[in-house]
């Protein structure tokens, strides 16, 4: 809350650290009320496990934890505009539908990229793998 972070007594590490409380917090909103959101977490989980089972290299695991956060990023922002669509508009309103399914389509980008990279760096290795 902006009035407590803004207080002349509390020091830039108490503000820092209470800043940090409060996206711990939209992460546990997230993970409690959002199925997408855990689905994602879980993939990211296989596929870092995919990737220290085939031993992807320095780059591929930049590649790796750049996809995964853009991802749930993409997420988390869909679930904040969905949160914030819900509250100015309660009504049904075909705007805020409209609004709801760009912010959908934004995760929905993040994904089929994240595919994508995902094919590019464990594809040839699964080949590899089950071809023996």
């Amino acid at each position: 809350n902006l009035t407590t972070l803004n207080r002349p007594s509390v020091t830039s590490m108490e503000k820092f650290i209470r800043s940090i409380r409060f996206a711990l917090a939209g992460w546990r909103v997230a993970f409690k009320e959002q199925r997408n959101f855990r689905i994602h977490l879980g993939a990211a989980l296989v596929v870092v496990g995919a990737g220290l089972f085939f031993g992807i290299n320095r780059t591929e695991w930049v590649m790796l934890v750049l996809t995964i956060a853009l991802v749930l990023v993409a997420e988390l922002a869909n679930t904040a505009i969905e949160y914030l669509v819900d509250l100015v508009s309660p009504a049904h309103d075909a705007r805020a539908g409209a609004i709801k399914d760009v912010a959908a389509g934004f995760v929905l980008i993040a994904a089929l990229a994240s595919i994508v990279v995902g094919m590019i760096i464990f594809g040839p290795r699964v080949l590899h793998y089950f071809r023996g």
